[in-house]
């Protein structure tokens, strides 16, 4: 497994993987202040269809290159408010 990497460096398109290992979507947009080093969350495309979801900054477990792992189920995920 690769090494974790720092939440500024995450990009759009990056996966995102529930707790239970599920595919949840991909990083729409990464929401905090790099320069204060306040990481605020993520927005997250479920797909074409589908509500884009706010995961607030708790609920982000480990960050790869390519990948962020919740801490959160599918279940949870999808109760999750809708990204502004």
């Amino acid at each position: 497994m690769p090494d974790p990497v720092a939440w500024t460096v995450v990009e759009r398109g990056w996966q995102v993987i529930g707790a239970a290992g599920e595919k949840l979507g991909y990083v729409d947009d990464v929401l905090g202040d790099p320069d204060a080093d306040i990481f605020d969350g993520l927005s997250v495309s479920g797909g074409l269809f589908k509500e884009r979801r706010y995961v607030p900054a708790e609920q982000v477990g480990s960050i790869y290159a390519g990948e962020i792992h919740l801490l959160i189920d599918k279940n949870e995920f999808e109760r999750l408010p809708p990204a502004q």
